[in-house]
């Protein structure tokens, strides 16, 4: 955090609401997209709605890049804050067409951050502009939601379990227009969610919050693989790091990628040499070996160093690894059999080999470069 806060987003808030107790404080950068991840209840949408002014505790700070919104007795009310709010539920106007939706709100001055046009092509709306809102599907309203939100001009946009009522096939249609943003707009962005295949999408930091509290907070996969915290003793424990194509094998279907300590190999259909791509290593995928393999059908077997392993559970060991042979690379996770670990005798510090059988890429498409 600088001196005077610029470049951060800063919230602190304490309170009662009911039988809930939130004791919640944040510091996350104001670029990029920041993800607050937790089950229902623990407090996620609260703090949203502090930020944007909706929800107000006396026991409060909030502020926006050296901004300050909220301090002791000093509030700016809801309508003198910044901020897109896209809900989980789209309320637009039903007497509006797509294009009136989209412009309600909007500034009326002519010199603005981000374009009528820009949006439109952004999130796909070009064609429905003339529609009214009955004629919409929810993916399609949602994706309307987020226009209006982006035209109001804001410095913060915040969404608030966007997907959370759509199905899954819907959400995996809005889903690569979210990562155009991402790619496209610097406007930071809040993005609440129980859904961490949402998250590893297009995260680049993490709040997790339990219980009104925040436990951890850091860079997407510094969370995942801290063993510290819940997300890597999970069923579903991954690790999402980012690399660089740097080749495609027409014959094979194989994109090479650099990461932070190695290369890897993923089926994929062409992509652009230089292209940054999203990938997921899942924690039950890597496996772990003490000499390289001669000969495997594997073909990602990378080296890397043991940096901590969790205490043995039901059978399971989950160890962190970092890449590269000193572990100065990204950090990966790897599931395995207490009695493998102890067959292999593997410790803290050792020099290994990560076998990755499995790399999904989970955004197809190029990043910005940040």
């Amino acid at each position: 955090m600088t001196a005077d806060g610029r470049g951060r987003i800063d919230a602190a808030f304490r309170g009662r609401l009911g039988r809930f107790v939130l004791d919640a404080s944040l510091s996350v950068p104001a670029t990029g997209v920041t993800a607050i991840f937790g089950p229902s209840g623990c407090g996620k949408t609260t703090i949203a709605r502090c930020i944007a002014g909706l929800q107000r505790l006396s026991d409060g700070f909030c502020a926006i890049d050296g901004e300050i919104w909220q301090d002791g007795m000093a509030f700016r009310p809801a309508h003198r804050r910044p901020v897109g709010y896209v809900f989980q539920e789209p309320s637009l106007f039903p007497h509006l067409s797509v294009r009136g939706n989209l412009l309600y709100g909007a500034p009326k001055a002519a010199a603005t951050s981000i374009g009528f046009d820009e949006v439109v092509e952004l999130l796909g709306l070009t064609a429905l502009l003339g529609r009214s809102p009955h004629r919409l599907s929810g993916g399609e309203r949602q994706r309307v939601a987020i226009g209006r939100a982006l035209l109001s001009q804001p410095r913060l946009l915040l969404m608030d379990e966007p997907l959370a009522a759509l199905d899954r096939t819907t959400k995996n249609e809005i889903l690569p227009f979210l990562e155009r943003l991402h790619e496209r707009l610097s406007l930071p962005v809040l993005y609440i969610s129980h859904d961490m295949a949402e998250i590893e999408r297009f995260a680049d930091y993490l709040v997790l919050m339990e219980r009104g509290r925040v436990v951890g907070a850091g860079p997407l996969h510094i969370l995942q693989s801290d063993p510290a915290l819940p997300l890597a003793y999970s069923r579903d424990a991954a690790v999402s790091i980012d690399g660089l194509v740097e080749a495609y094998d027409e014959r094979y279907g194989l994109l090479t990628l650099a990461v932070n300590g190695g290369l890897l190999h993923v089926p994929s259909h062409r992509i652009a040499v230089g292209a940054r791509q999203r990938l997921r290593i899942a924690a039950s995928d890597v496996s772990i070996v003490r000499a390289r393999p001669s000969e495997s059908s594997i073909l990602n077997i990378l080296p890397a160093r043991i940096v901590t392993q969790s205490p043995p559970g039901a059978g399971e060991v989950t160890i962190v690894l970092g890449l590269d042979s000193d572990g100065s690379g990204a950090p990966i996770l790897s599931r395995i059999s207490s009695r493998s670990r102890d067959l292999l005798g593997l410790s803290d510090g050792m020099a290994v080999f990560a076998q990755v059988k499995g790399v999904s890429l989970v955004r197809a498409s190029g990043l910005r470069d940040r």
